[in-house]
C-alpha cells in the first residue's frame, strides 16, 4: 500500500522529533584501561560505549560490561562536557551499572514500562556506535520478541527484548526508545553471526536493579542453589515429565539451601508459597519478591508424588555470579 505524502512526512517528522528528544539524555562512556605489553611498556586500552541519564543530578545507567575492569571512567554529555565518573554499583548478572558524575541540570530520559510491550512495536536505538566522534547514531526497527534469554547463556535473570534495530559495538548502554520517547530497554548485545538480531535489557529490569544499586551498592539476590529449565512441550513427551508444568532441576550446588533441604536433580518445582510455577520466569519473579532469610515453601513433584520443601533463602554468593558469567 502506498503511503500518502502527508502521512509519510508526518511519520518522518515523528522519528526526527523523538531522536532530538532522546539524544540529550544519551552520553558517551569512555572506560580507560591500561595493560603492559611484552616489552614492559604500559599501553592505554580505551573503549567507548553509551549511557542513559536518569536524573538531573548526574546519575547514569549503562552496562556492567562497559565499565568492568576499568581504571578510570569518563562521561561526555551531548553538549561536549566531559566529567570523571564514579561507579555507584554494578550487577554482572543483569549487565546493569549505575554511575555518578558531578553535574547539575541534566536532561534525564523517562524509563518507561516494558511490561506492556508487544512484538512489532516500533523502536529507535540510539548510542555511540563504533565509538565514532560526533552525535550518537540512530537506527529504527521493531521489537522482534520479548522475554528472550541470551542465545549463548541462561543466566540473565529477566527475559531480554529482541530487536532488529541495528546495534553495534559502542551502542551498549544506550537507550531503546519508543516513538513517544520513553526508554523501554537498554541496548546490551549483538549476535555477531546473525543478521538483524540485537538484545536490550527491559526497562522493568533497569528500574529494579537501579533501585538496589542506589540503596545498597549491589543487588541482594535470593539464592536456592539450583540450575533448572522450564518443562517444555518436547520434554512432556517423556514419561517422567508427562503432563507436567513447572521447572525441572538439572543441577544442585553442594551446600546450597536446595541441597540442605534435600532437593534432587530432576525434581520438578510446581509452586512457590502456593503460587503456581509453570516456567523459570515464574520462579525467578517469585524469588525476587522474597527477602533474604525468609523461608519459602516449594511444591515439588518427585516420582509422581507431590511434596513440600521448606527452604530458608540466603543471599547469592558473589563467587557464584562470577563463576556463571
Amino acid at each position: 500500500m502506498m503511503i500518502p505524502k502527508s502521512e509519510e512526512y508526518n511519520f518522518e517528522d515523528k522519528i526526527t522529533d523523538v531522536v532530538s528528544k532522546v539524544r540529550e539524555g544519551v552520553v558517551m562512556v569512555t572506560a580507560h584501561r591500561y595493560q603492559m605489553d611484552r616489552f614492559g611498556d604500559i599501553k592505554p586500552l580505551d573503549g567507548a560505549a553509551s549511557g542513559i541519564i536518569v536524573s538531573p543530578s548526574g546519575y547514569i545507567v549503562t552496562n556492567h560490561h562497559v565499565i568492568q575492569d576499568h581504571q578510570n571512567l569518563q562521561v561526555t554529555t551531548s553538549n561536549g562536557d566531559v566529567y570523571d565518573a564514579d561507579v555507584i554499583g554494578s550487577d554482572p548478572a543483569t549487565d546493569v551499572a549505575v554511575l555518578k558524575i558531578n553535574a547539575r541540570d541534566l536532561k534525564p530520559l523517562k524509563i518507561g514500562d516494558s511490561e506492556k510491550l508487544v512484538a512489532g512495536k516500533l523502536v529507535v536505538a540510539i548510542g555511540n556506535a563504533l565509538g565514532l566522534p560526533g552525535d550518537p547514531t540512530v537506527s529504527l526497527g521493531v521489537i522482534s520478541a520479548i522475554g528472550r534469554p541470551m542465545p549463548w547463556a541462561d543466566f540473565i535473570f529477566e527475559g531480554l527484548l529482541q530487536t532488529d534495530a541495528a546495534i553495534n559495538p559502542g551502542n551498549s548502554g544506550g537507550p531503546l526508545a519508543t516513538l513517544d520517547g520513553e526508554v523501554v530497554g537498554m541496548n546490551t548485545a549483538i549476535v555477531a553471526f546473525a543478521q538483524g538480531v540485537g538484545f536490550a535489557i527491559p526497562a522493568g529490569t533497569i528500574k529494579r536493579v537501579m533501585e538496589q544499586l542506589l540503596e545498597n551498592g549491589r543487588v541482594v539476590r535470593p539464592w536456592l542453589g539450583i540450575s533448572g529449565m522450564t518443562v517444555n512441550d518436547s520434554m512432556r513427551g517423556m514419561k517422567h515429565f508427562s503432563g507436567v508444568r513447572g521447572v525441572a532441576i538439572a543441577r544442585i550446588s553442594r551446600g546450597s539451601p536446595a541441597h540442605l533441604a534435600g532437593l534432587r536433580p530432576w525434581d520438578i518445582i510446581t509452586s512457590l508459597d502456593d503460587r503456581k510455577v509453570e516456567n523459570m520466569r515464574d520462579l525467578l519473579e517469585g524469588l525476587s519478591r522474597t527477602r533474604i532469610g525468609h523461608t519459602v515453601s516449594l511444591g515439588i513433584l518427585r516420582n509422581g508424588n507431590v511434596t513440600k520443601a521448606q527452604i530458608k533463602l540466603v543471599e547469592m554468593p558473589e563467587h557464584y555470579l562470577e563463576y556463571r558469567r
